[in-house]
């Protein structure tokens, strides 16, 4: 199965059709965290309703990286030992940054994300050898989802770009950043933006907006 954009030029930033792209609103966050983003090859397809891509491109100290088994990834390994790294990932040992700051370390903070489903996040751990000798970190919130058109399978699970805001602010919090209030404020803009577009699509369906087509 391949997905066609018939002649609609794609945006090669966030991989959507130009007409749909959100670049525009995306900030240009530069933190002294090195935030790195796992995306899940299935989630990469998700065009539509990905927000991982959107994280990427608004913090200017992130890499973004496609796979499942990163244990032999020359890239992600010399982050790993360049870096004290920490992946977000809710465990009994994890640093909650909503009580508590990580350690102090000669070496700059680095904190992976894993932009997935539940489900395959798993494989991804199982697989990456490297991603198991990280250290993890978590936050406690009472945010919930703005994700309108996708349900979560928990009423507390956010996004990738909704988890990254928490972060942003506990690591301003704990005056690890410095980043500007404004900028924080319209760090959410093209993840609205794109639902409010997908949203219009649903109540328009027969506009001339972008239309995903399948063939076989």
């Amino acid at each position: 199965m391949k997905t066609y954009y018939g002649d609609r030029e794609k945006c090669y930033k966030c991989y959507r059709p130009k007409s749909s792209c959100m670049c525009g609103h995306c900030e240009d966050i530069q933190t002294q965290t090195k935030f790195v983003i796992l995306m899940h090859p299935k989630e990469f397809k998700k065009v539509k309703n990905n927000t991982g891509h959107f994280t990427h491109q608004s913090l200017k100290n992130s890499e973004l990286f496609i796979g499942i088994d990163f244990s032999e990834h020359k890239r992600i390994n010399e982050i790993i030992a360049s870096h004290d790294s920490y992946i977000l990932f809710p465990s009994p040992n994890a640093v909650n940054l909503t009580n508590e700051y990580p350690k102090r370390s000669d070496k700059p903070l680095a904190i992976f994300l894993i932009d997935s489903t539940w489900a395959c996040t798993k494989k991804m751990f199982c697989e990456s050898k490297n991603l198991n000798c990280l250290k993890h970190m978590s936050f406690t919130t009472i945010k919930t989802s703005q994700y309108e058109i996708k349900e979560q399978p928990n009423e507390n699970y956010l996004s990738t770009i909704e988890s990254t805001l928490v972060v942003l602010e506990l690591l301003n919090k704990w005056e690890i950043e410095q980043i500007q209030e404004k900028q924080l404020e319209g760090f959410l803009n093209p993840f609205k933006e794109m639902i409010a577009y997908q949203k219009n699509l649903i109540v328009n369906p027969k506009s001339n907006a972008v239309r995903f087509k399948r063939y076989s």
